[in-house]
């Protein structure tokens, strides 16, 4: 794991983008702090900050060809370089290093482009062709590591994050309304936004050449329902499960440092948890939050798991005022704006990790995507079939629809059985397993009828894509899950930046492409989809807890508004002055002050959910606008120590 940044400008020799390539890396050094380097040459700088995990004492960055033709930075792990690098090496290349960095930059010489669908891993590269000059940046299937980019004039950046632009002069950043409205609207960026104007996020399954000052992309990598296993009957896909996820956890157990992992108390983080002891040859290390506020504790059912386990296992208690002080911190690191707190609680847990001595840790994501594991896909189930459903069958189903919470009482299910004879035809195309979800969002539905957004780009966003209308109403859910909040949240606001903000490598085994293939395979098959991942429980049973196998789904949240108002830190000033709001032009700043006035001074028990999201989403576009717009409270840049710096003017190629 590491950080990457990088300037093409023709119009600056190699001497002038020395300082600033490091200055771009200090701004990152948090994701690598074992070690920097970087490559120069007349208009162009690159360079890595490293987190060593393989062959950490050969592993430095960037790294070149034989020739010096071709340089590589490179950001995460591809988990089956070994089979690649005995299939590279049957092909005549040499290897001088055991590091999975060597393996993709032979790969790439070996088959250009063609190299990216041979990868299993969450990666980001830069790559510089010294010989024609094309740069090309790349990015994994399912967008687990991070790409940005930013045209300036004949200008190019590029950084793992969007925080190495700070230290570029002349570089300005500016957020973008459009963006952040349909941000607002589906709760996560889509795949190329990043919240600022002239910065694009490269989306996931995607690589990008720069040839010329023309930048082109192109797609290696789609979301296909229709690539799996044949497989007959329950038993068949019971095994496949087993021995498919039995794989995914042992490739990411490949590391020359010790891996632990995180236990949530539920089933997907249990399973990885459980298979990872299979292989260790140590006790396991495992690591969990728990909360003051026993309605988002789930620290006995992690004990339990961590007792079955045997593992050696490290709770990072969380109050409303670590929440509270640490929001500032981890909003600069997530660098787009949030609509809960959960993230934050993952960016201390992350630092008592590494306290520990662990670099790399496994964790459940994409389970629930993989599995239909959200009330989402069961929603969606029940309103496609709504019309054909007789009044009895659909009120069994509604009562049954949300077994996690304890409040669902008849007034509930009177509303969500009105709400779904609204919404039982697509209102929204292409859309209609999430308008449920938009509906009850920040945004009303006359405010959707009247101005198109702010749902204008995700519903472009589906209309280009080629065959989405054939996928079946839960496949374009999945699809939709997989290109907006997965990548867009759960693995980089609430995952990799968290993890990475203090050096710890984070690896999600149910985001493995023979995983996916499986699921979408089975999925549906062998029952009805009411039960959420019914057969992933099922391939377990036995091998974890009772109470962790039948558990049903319990969302990972933390205190919102409430952590807040108990606290009061001096920074709710941004949110709570009219003349702060007023300083961002796009913010109804009367409209804004009223409203965290209001839910500031609610019990919290009265606070709705749209409340709660949109005090977040407020406070942290404040936040991220007194970093990134104003330059001000941010935190020292430091440079990992350099074990790497190439001039490249000073010789030919070989």
């Amino acid at each position: 794991m590491c950080g990457i940044a990088g300037i093409v400008d023709p119009t600056q020799p190699a001497g002038a983008l020395s300082g600033q390539i490091e200055q771009m890396l200090a701004r990152i050094g948090h994701r690598g702090p074992d070690g920097a380097g970087y490559v120069v040459d007349d208009g162009f700088a690159m360079g890595t900050v490293r987190l060593a995990i393989l062959d950490p004492n050969a592993g430095a960055q960037p790294f070149g060809d034989e020739r010096g033709r071709y340089w590589l930075s490179y950001n995460g792990e591809i988990y089956n370089y070994l089979e690649l690098r005995s299939e590279l090496e049957a092909l005549g290349c040499r290897f001088t290093t055991h590091c999975d960095t060597e393996v993709v930059l032979k790969a790439w010489i070996t088959w250009g482009p063609d190299c990216l669908p041979r990868f299993n891993g969450g990666f980001a590269f830069a790559l510089y062709d010294r010989q024609t000059g094309d740069v090309f940046l790349a990015r994994d299937r399912f967008g687990k590591r991070p790409m940005f980019y930013a045209r300036q004039g004949g200008r190019l950046l590029f950084a793992s994050e969007m925080k190495a632009f700070l230290a570029v002069p002349g570089f300005e950043f500016e957020q973008d309304p459009e963006q952040l409205s349909s941000i607002l609207g589906q709760w996560t960026p889509l795949p190329h936004q990043s919240g600022f104007r002239n910065v694009e996020s490269l989306p996931m399954g995607q690589w990008l050449r720069l040839r010329d000052g023309e930048i082109t992309l192109h797609t290696y990598a789609e979301l296909r329902f229709d690539e799996g296993p044949e497989v007959a009957s329950e038993a068949q896909a019971l095994d496949a499960i087993r021995t498919r996820l039995t794989r995914s956890v042992e490739l990411r157990l490949r590391s020359d440092v010790e891996v632990g992992v995180y236990l949530s108390g539920g089933v997907d983080s249990a399973i990885v948890a459980r298979l990872a002891k299979d292989f260790a040859t140590r006790p396991l290390s495992t690591f969990s939050v728990e909360f003051e506020d026993a309605e988002f504790d789930e620290s006995a059912d992690q004990r339990l798991v961590s007792e079955h386990l045997g593992t050696r296992h490290h709770a990072q208690r969380i109050t409303h005022a670590d929440i509270a002080d640490k929001t500032p911190d981890a909003v600069f690191h997530a660098e787009v704006p949030a609509f809960r707190s959960a993230f934050v609680p993952m960016f201390i847990l992350s630092k008592r990790t590494r306290a520990e001595g662990i670099k790399v840790i496994l964790s459940g994501e994409g389970a629930d995507e993989a599995f239909l594991g959200y009330d989402l896909f069961k929603e969606t189930l029940l309103r496609e079939a709504w019309s054909e459903l007789p009044d009895d069958v659909r009120r069994a189903r509604v009562e049954t629809l949300y077994p996690h919470l304890a409040h669902y009482g008849p007034d509930d299910i009177a509303a969500v059985t009105g709400l779904y004879h609204q919404f039982s035809v697509e209102k929204m195309p292409g859309l209609f397993s999430h308008e449920l979800r938009f509906q009850n969002g920040l945004f009303s539905a006359r405010l959707v009828k009247e101005a198109g957004q702010p749902f204008a780009a995700i519903s472009e966003l589906v209309a280009s894509q080629c065959g989405y209308q054939r996928l079946s109403a839960v496949e374009k859910a999945q699809w939709l899950e997989y290109k907006t909040l997965l990548p867009g949240y759960l693995l980089s606001t609430q995952g990799e930046r968290m993890s990475l903000a203090h050096g710890v490598e984070n690896r999600c085994p149910f985001l493995d492409p023979d995983v996916f293939a499986l699921a979408t395979s089975i999925n549906l098959k062998f029952d009805d989809g009411f039960v959420e991942k019914r057969l992933l429980r099922e391939a377990f049973r036995g091998r974890l807890p009772d109470r962790i196998i039948e558990k049903r789904k319990f969302p990972y949240r933390a205190p919102d508004v409430a952590a807040f108002a108990a606290r009061r830190p001096d920074y709710l000033d941004l949110v709570l002055s009219e003349a702060e709001l007023s300083a961002i032009p796009f913010l109804n700043a009367k409209f804004a002050q009223k409203l965290a006035n209001k839910v500031l001074s609610k019990p919290a028990s009265e606070i709705s959910t749209k409340e709660n999201q949109t005090f977040l989403y407020l406070l942290s576009i404040c936040l991220l606008n007194r970093a990134f717009v104003k330059r001000e409270g941010l935190p020292e840049a430091r440079l990992p120590r350099l074990e790497r710096v190439v001039d490249l003017t000073e010789g030919a190629l070989a």
